[in-house]
């Protein structure tokens, strides 16, 4: 076992949610994220927001803003049980997908980002050439990040 950098051991789940976890983050979430991901996916059943902490060893404040963002691009679903105050958090819907709609979102803001920038100096004879192609360049690119959308997911 490794130790942690507050001195507690790394298990061997630890390092296997956290190789997880760096598989998510190439996808642009963030590590506890993946966590997040990954100790739902190997539940297989609802986890309570204490449950999540214990296992992913983040803050309720960190575990409640992540799950935030992962119920809005339809990763996972918060809910209560009656008569019981917890929030639960369950996987939702397909995780490839989930993983997809953030990646595709993310390179297309990037896209309209970098266009909007050089609109500001396109009136700028300097960078007019300059401009025109790294524009050109976007917009391909812009182009295929549609064609990546419309690509079917593989079947579990």
């Amino acid at each position: 076992m490794q130790k942690h950098e507050n001195g507690t051991k790394e298990s061997a789940k630890d390092k296997i949610y956290s190789t997880f976890a760096a598989v998510a983050s190439s996808m642009g979430y963030n590590e506890v994220h993946g966590r997040i991901i990954a100790a739902l996916l190997v539940a297989g059943k609802p986890l309570s927001l204490d449950e999540l902490c214990k296992i992913t060893r983040y803050s309720p404040g960190s575990i409640s803003l992540s799950l935030d963002l992962l119920e809005l691009v339809g990763i996972i679903k918060k809910m209560k049980n009656r008569g019981d105050r917890k929030l639960y958090v369950k996987m939702e819907g397909d995780l490839l997908d989930g993983l997809r709609k953030a990646f595709l979102f993310k390179l297309k803001k990037e896209t309209r980002s970098t266009i909007n920038e050089f609109d500001k100096y396109k009136n700028n004879k300097e960078m007019k050439k300059t401009i025109n192609i790294l524009e050109k360049e976007i917009i391909r690119f812009d182009k295929y990040v549609d064609d990546l959308s419309r690509v079917k997911l593989p079947k579990k």
